[in-house]
């Protein structure tokens, strides 16, 4: 049986079942507690679970994410709730040098299962420093895995997975545009293995990966493609690191063309990664150039206008796609 429920809703079911299988679980971050979290994500959560377990925190990122880190040192679960990544560069001295690194300098022997959750990316008119997408950032770190579901269905089962499962640090990069979202998601419990891609859409003329809420925009174009009789296969990452870059390089087997959509800066993306292993794994495959649409290589301002200019569109993305296949402008 499956049911619709919220993004947001999707992660509440994923941490709660975790909480009940085990005590070694909690949730600690700013307002997750009495105020039901900031964008709703806890709601309810304090009531079932008590104060124990459900941990209203002060405005201390570093504060509270070494907590967060010694606790998991010592054998607990903790998820730690960020307001936004945005403000997880406060706290990115824990994270880099203590939480990613301890298992290699204890040779073995201190493991950090921790996850990292929180709103990444821009979300409308919130000014630059709220709104700069950080998967990049934090993919390039050893030691720790980062994840960035486009869907409720996805968060749910990567999240349980990362909470369960997984013995590094796992840092989970929701949309605050996509707690809202609706889909269906079925009753029955379930994991995803991270660092699988998903092939959302198929198709045979050109490969489009993408991730988050730049999906949207990636599933869009597929849909405007078909159209104009532009066959597009569609790739979810889902996982930035650990990178699925064989699912990506099986589709450009079959298309011979790809082209990635992120809302990264350009230099040093994710977008740079992939299209390094690609061209390296997967020459002799490619009929085109590997493109990319990114973010404007700039802070992200906060009128509207010159927000919609700095981020891929559904347009831009069908443009380069024609592009890619060498088609009239």
């Amino acid at each position: 049986m499956a049911r619709s429920i919220a993004f947001r809703d999707a992660l509440r079911e994923a941490m709660s079942e975790e909480m009940r299988r085990d005590e070694r679980v909690f949730l600690m971050g700013e307002e997750v507690a009495e105020y039901n979290g900031a964008y709703k994500v806890s709601q309810g959560m304090l009531a079932e679970f008590g104060a124990k377990r459900i941990i209203d925190t002060p405005i201390a990122e570093l504060g509270f994410t070494a907590v967060g880190v010694g606790a998991a040192q010592n054998g607990l679960r903790p998820v730690v709730e960020f307001m936004t990544w945005n403000f997880a560069v406060l706290a990115l001295d824990q994270i880099l040098n203590t939480a990613s690194k301890m298992l290699a300098m204890s040779g073995g022997q201190i493991s950090c299962p921790i996850v990292f959750r929180g709103g990444n990316g821009s979300a409308g008119q919130l000014g630059a420093q709220h709104s700069t997408a950080f998967e990049a950032m934090y993919a390039n770190i050893p030691g720790i895995k980062v994840v960035s579901p486009s869907n409720g269905y996805d968060a749910k089962g990567l999240l349980k997975q990362a909470i369960r499962y997984e013995e590094d640090p796992v840092m989970f990069m929701e949309s605050e545009q996509m707690y809202g979202d609706k889909m269906e998601i079925p009753e029955e419990e379930y994991y995803i293995e991270l660092g699988k891609a998903d092939v959302k859409r198929k198709g045979t003329d050109v490969t489009i990966v993408s991730f988050n809420k730049m999906m949207k925009v990636a599933l869009g174009a597929a849909a405007e493609l078909e159209k104009e009789g532009i066959s597009a296969e569609v790739i979810d990452l889902r996982t930035i690191r650990p990178l699925d870059w064989k699912t990506i390089l099986e589709s450009v087997k079959k298309t011979n063309r790809l082209v990635i959509v992120e809302e990264q800066w350009p230099f040093a993306s994710v977008s740079s990664e992939i299209s390094y292993v690609i061209q390296k794994e997967g020459f002799d495959y490619l009929d085109a150039p590997i493109r990319r649409i990114t973010a404007a290589d700039a802070p992200l301002h906060y009128a509207p206008n010159l927000v919609a200019a700095a981020l891929p569109s559904i347009e831009r993305t069908v443009k380069l796609v024609k592009e890619v296949m060498y088609l009239k402008k």
